[in-house]
């Protein structure tokens, strides 16, 4: 399995190769040159496999057995969801009005991001001691991705992260989650500014090919490939969960609704229908609606601002896999993608080709939700079923609420034609007990478990980061007397 840049301009790489790296030296993301196709066979197969037997089976079609022999593949798998605390590591919960939301949010951090951080830490500690190598690992974080990331890689000695948070803009607790980690090669810095003002600095430092070079820099964002590949599989196994029968021909379609901020899920979900899975996807996302804009009518465009919601780690302008998506609707043209991309940096605004647009369409459906629909589907989801959502699951949540005429029905009715019989999967990417503010808001009492409540009596560490300064050299400082103990 070789990878390429969407935009063209480097040469391939192995698996290892993009485990390392970040966004690739040509401003591009690294895909599998090849996306492998599965047969009706292999589908039925999989189709009673566990969740992490489904991340193994995955992970083996992307990973080669000469990087990774498949027996130790299958241990660092095992490890990595050693510690989630949900015996299959995720859930399906089968709510009324045919709601069934898959919980990824059974890890230490409570969010889905544990799921493929804690596969790719375990697959870079692995190469690091094969290697004996150091690497420096740059993260920005609209919420969850960097407590995620920390736990992945914390104590760890030939590793360091360096972790960028909009201050203020993403939950109490959130913040806990990363200032609470005091640990030599763990360094969070608080900055005041949005998810995409964080991306910038760390853009920058990658663009610097020398620096980058010389620390071993590395991003655990979804920009990197290992993260979209374990996500890949989130997909098969809700189909796999909703799906009535797999004896049909042709096989049934399942509609799985993503709450979309910087679009690593549905890229995983667009790859998983390359692959063969019979699946509708449903790009949802707040008020910071680019992605909905996109595919409702062509805009990859800007907007003014970024607009501060309940779903805050969705608060997103500039989500960067939509280029990873592009390409691949596009048969892998990395020419035009390239000029797309380099065209939106130039003037932040991008109307798509009529007939990518088209093709976007074909493949995703999508819809916004304001922070009152969020509200308003938290709120109905508990008076139905006494179960809390999340205000990001509560986003897909509202879509299942406001399209009844695709809503799951029991299998007596599966002879309905579609649409109406078409079942649906909404993932929820967090678990309520994280987002305190938004459930009182909704007038719901939150469930906190104990190490959550711990949190706010424990020792906090970070280094703020004010508008004015120059972030991208602070970091440069800080990375360079880190490596100074090395």
């Amino acid at each position: 399995m070789e990878y390429i840049s969407t935009r063209g301009g480097v040469g391939t790489i192995d698996f290892e190769g993009t485990l390392f790296s970040g966004f690739a030296s040509d401003g591009g993301l690294f895909m599998p040159k090849h996306i492998p196709s599965l047969d009706r066979d292999t589908l039925r197969r999989w189709s009673s496999l566990s969740y992490p037997e489904l991340v193994k089976e995955l992970c083996s079609l992307f990973i080669t057995a000469d990087l990774i022999p498949r027996s130790t593949l299958s241990d660092l798998i095992d490890r990595a969801f050693s510690r989630f605390r949900h015996k299959d590591v995720v859930h399906i919960s089968r709510l009324k009005d045919g709601l069934n939301v898959l919980e990824l949010w059974h890890g230490v951090t409570y969010a889905f991001k544990d799921l493929s951080l804690s596969c790719t830490g375990q697959f870079l500690q692995y190469f690091l001691e094969k290697k004996q190598k150091h690497v420096t690992v740059v993260v920005g974080t609209s919420g969850d991705t960097g407590s995620s990331a920390i736990e992945s890689v914390r104590g760890q000695k030939n590793m360091d992260i360096f972790v960028l948070l909009p201050k203020g803009l993403c939950t109490h607790i959130q913040e806990l989650q990363m200032t609470t980690v005091i640990e030599d090669n763990i360094h969070v810095f608080a900055a005041h500014g949005n998810s995409d003002e964080i991306d910038v600095p760390i853009k920058e430092l990658f663009a610097d090919v020398d620096f980058a070079r010389k620390h071993n820099l590395m991003s655990l964002n979804s920009v990197n490939w290992s993260r979209i590949m374990v996500q890949i599989a989130h997909h098969f196994y809700a189909y796999f969960q909703c799906a009535p029968s797999l004896d049909t021909t042709p096989l049934p379609v399942v509609e799985i609704v993503v709450p979309t901020g910087g679009g690593g899920n549905i890229t995983a979900g667009c790859i998983a229908q390359k692959m063969g899975l019979p699946i509708r996807l449903v790009a949802v996302v707040n008020s910071n609606d680019i992605v909905h804009r996109t595919v409702q009518h062509g805009d990859f465009s800007l907007s003014e601002s970024v607009k501060p919601t309940l779903a805050s780690a969705m608060d997103i302008q500039e989500p960067y896999n939509v280029e990873r998506v592009l390409w691949l609707l596009s048969g892998s043209n990395s020419r035009l993608v390239k000029t797309l991309m380099e065209q939106f940096r130039a003037s932040k605004s991008l109307k798509l080709p009529e007939d990518l647009h088209r093709k976007l369409s074909e493949t995703l459906r999508s819809c916004s939700a304001s922070d009152e629909d969020i509200i308003g589907a938290m709120r109905h989801c508990w008076e139905e079923n006494h179960y809390l959502l999340c205000p990001h699951s509560a986003v897909a949540a509202h879509y299942h609420y406001s399209h009844p005429d695709r809503t799951c029905l029991p299998q007596s009715f599966s002879c309905f034609p579609f649409p109406f019989s078409m079942p649906r999967c909404c993932l929820a990417p967090a678990s309520a007990v994280k987002f305190q503010d938004a459930l009182l808001r909704a007038g719901l009492v939150p469930q906190v478990p104990p190490e959550i409540t711990a949190l706010t009596v424990m020792e906090t560490r970070s280094t703020p980061l004010q508008r004015g300064q120059d972030w991208a050299q602070v970091l440069r400082e800080q990375i360079e007397a880190a490596a100074q103990r090395w």
